[in-house]
């Protein structure tokens, strides 16, 4: 999750790189000492750091793949978006999301039931991160993030996962699930550990939220993401939709600078109601509207004259998960499957 911010868990392995030299060695260990103080302030026994920190070593394949993943230019051409959709909402995605969803019908009934967040929602989050829990990186959670707090592009980020990992084995988490990707989210909906410290929820009853091998827990802590994401029940992702060709697009342009992520909102338009839109010669490609009094914005992923997208504030709550316009239309379209 969070791809704005890290990559997913395709990146695997713990090839070590290149060797690492002495005195980097000496300043890791010495900067990873530093930390005891504000491990404690978090509730990590001294007994907890000590076998946390136990045998880290620098990994310099860790951070050569994080100062790989940089941020895309300012003014990087946006490629159109049904490439993507194709290569991330084929047959099998959707034949295995669909299995997903009938063998856990009576669990995602309650969550959704008790949450607000659709099942479907639930299950395209899980396809989309892991591939249902087929892909979900080998790396070794303490060392990577120890890794990139020390190398320090992105400590503030980072610091903060590495103690949070100690959290959760003072909690009580054993040691060998602590992997995922090299940049420390991990289990089938892919958390950041302060994500799985504060959103993880057991489903199954067992006592403990086995978010790397429970599909109802992983599952159910998806939907409690969404509901402090703040989603809305009863309101759609969004709606595929034409759009005449006369649209005055420059007189629906967003009005506000968005605090961030600002190559992904400045693609929407401002916000109008269904009513609104639909009196602009908007029309669904399927199916009816929506609640005329629900509030969207205009996303044309491909550009004029192709298939648009009025989206709500439940969208914006899949782009609190990962904030990237292609990802969270491909889970809103994967969800859609998936319920067929």
């Amino acid at each position: 999750m969070i791809g704005a911010l890290i990559a997913g868990p395709a990146a695997h392995g713990q090839q070590s790189g290149s060797t690492v030299g002495v005195e980097t060695e000496r300043c890791f260990a010495t900067y990873l000492q530093s930390l005891r103080p504000k491990a404690r302030v978090q509730g990590v026994s001294d007994a907890t750091f000590d076998r946390a920190i136990a045998g880290l070593t620098f990994n310099p394949r860790v951070a050569a793949l994080d100062r790989g993943n940089m941020p895309t230019a300012a003014d990087a051409p946006i490629p159109d978006f049904e490439p993507y959709r194709r290569r991330h909402i084929d047959d099998r995605k959707i034949a295995r999301g669909r299995a997903v969803y009938q063998a856990n019908r009576a669990l995602l009934t309650g969550i959704e039931r008790d949450t607000g967040v659709p099942e479907e929602i639930m299950v395209a989050i899980f396809g989309h991160e892991t591939n249902y829990g087929t892909i979900t990186g080998d790396f070794d959670l303490l060392r990577s993030l120890a890794t990139l707090a020390y190398e320090g592009r992105r400590r503030a980020l980072f610091e903060p996962e590495l103690i949070a990992v100690m959290v959760m084995m003072e909690r009580g988490i054993p040691r060998e699930r602590l992997v995922g990707s090299y940049a420390g989210a991990f289990g089938y909906p892919q958390f950041l550990p302060s994500v799985y410290l504060r959103d993880a929820r057991d489903a199954d009853g067992d006592g403990l939220a086995a978010i790397w091998s429970s599909q109802p827990d992983a599952l159910a802590s998806i939907a409690n993401y969404f509901v402090r994401a703040g989603w809305r029940k009863g309101e759609p992702w969004g709606v595929a939709v034409r759009v005449p060709a006369n649209l005055d697009r420059a007189a629906l342009a967003g009005r506000t600078v968005p605090p961030r992520c600002k190559r992904v909102f400045e693609r929407h338009s401002r916000w109008l109601t269904m009513r609104e839109w639909q009196a602009l010669g908007i029309a669904p490609v399927s199916g009816s509207w929506p609640d005329s009094n629900i509030m969207a914005t205009l996303l044309e992923p491909d550009g004029p004259g192709r298939t648009a997208y009025l989206l709500t504030g439940n969208y914006r709550a899949i782009l609190d998960y990962n904030c990237s316009n292609f990802y969270a239309l491909s889970v809103g379209l994967l969800a859609d499957e998936v319920r067929h």
